[in-house]
C-alpha cells in the first residue's frame, strides 16, 4: 500500500477538473440559500451526508474490486438529474486522463476503452485509488472530502468569503467526513457479497433540481 498516493489524489491541484465545478454551490448562492459562513456550512453538511455519501460508497466499492462497469450503472441510477450525470462523466473523463498518466494500469485503460465518453467520477476515483495501492476506506475519504471541499472553495470566489472561514468549515466537518467514509467503506464490503443494492442511495432532490436550473443559465461561473 502506497499511502502517500492518497495525498496526491486528494490534492486540489491534481489535474482532475474539479476547479471548474462548484458542487451545486453556485446555484445555491444564486438562489440565496447560501449567503454567509453559517449557510455554507449547512449546505456542505447536507451535501456530505447525501450525495457525498453516495459518491463515497461508489468509490469505496470500486477500490474494493467491484466491477466498475456495474458501479457506473449504479451511479446512473443514483443520479436522476441529467445535468449531474453529465457533470459526473465529464469529471470522470478528466480524472481518468490524469490517473492513467500518474498510475498507468490495464484496469484504467480498460475502463477508458469501455466508457470513451466518460465514467462517473466516483467510480473512476475508486478504481484510481485501487491502482494507486490505496484501500476502499482511503477512496471513501477522498470522495467524502471532495464533496465539501469543492463547494467551500467555490463559495470563496462566489461570495468573496474569507478563505480562513472556508478552511474552518472543513475542519468542523471533519467528524462528519470520518463518519461518512467509514459508513461508505463498510457498505462497499457488503456490496461485494450482496450487490450494489448494499451501497448508499441517499438523495438530495433540491441539488438535482437546481443542477438542471444551473445548466440552463446562459451565464455562470462554474460548470455545475
Amino acid at each position: 500500500m502506497n499511502r502517500a498516493a492518497l495525498l496526491v489524489l486528494a490534492d486540489g491541484r491534481f489535474p482532475a477538473g474539479g476547479h471548474a465545478h462548484s458542487g451545486g454551490a453556485e446555484a445555491a448562492v444564486t438562489a440565496g440559500r447560501v449567503h454567509d459562513v453559517v449557510s455554507l456550512q449547512e449546505f456542505c453538511s447536507g451535501r456530505l451526508h447525501t450525495s457525498g455519501l453516495v459518491a463515497a460508497g461508489l468509490a469505496a466499492a470500486a477500490a474494493a474490486g467491484y466491477d466498475p462497469l456495474l458501479l457506473d450503472e449504479a451511479a446512473d441510477a443514483r443520479t436522476p438529474a441529467p445535468a449531474l450525470r453529465q457533470s459526473a462523466r465529464r469529471l470522470g473523463r478528466q480524472l481518468l486522463r490524469a490517473a492513467r498518466a500518474a498510475w498507468p494500469s490495464a484496469a484504467l485503460d480498460a475502463l477508458a476503452a469501455a466508457r470513451p465518453r466518460g465514467s462517473h467520477q466516483s467510480v473512476v476515483l475508486g478504481l484510481t485509488a485501487r491502482c494507486a495501492g490505496l484501500t476502499s476506506l482511503d477512496a471513501a475519504y477522498v470522495a467524502a472530502y471532495e464533496s465539501v471541499s469543492g463547494p467551500a472553495t467555490a463559495t470563496v470566489r462566489l461570495l468573496r468569503l474569507d478563505p480562513f472561514d472556508a478552511a474552518a468549515i472543513l475542519a468542523r466537518l471533519a467528524a462528519g467526513i470520518d463518519h461518512v467514509a467509514a459508513r461508505a467503506a463498510e457498505s462497499a464490503q457488503h456490496a461485494l457479497i450482496e450487490g450494489v443494492e448494499a451501497l448508499p442511495a441517499t438523495s438530495a432532490p433540491l441539488l438535482d433540481i437546481t443542477a438542471e436550473q444551473h445548466a440552463a443559465r446562459p451565464v455562470r461561473l462554474f460548470a455545475s
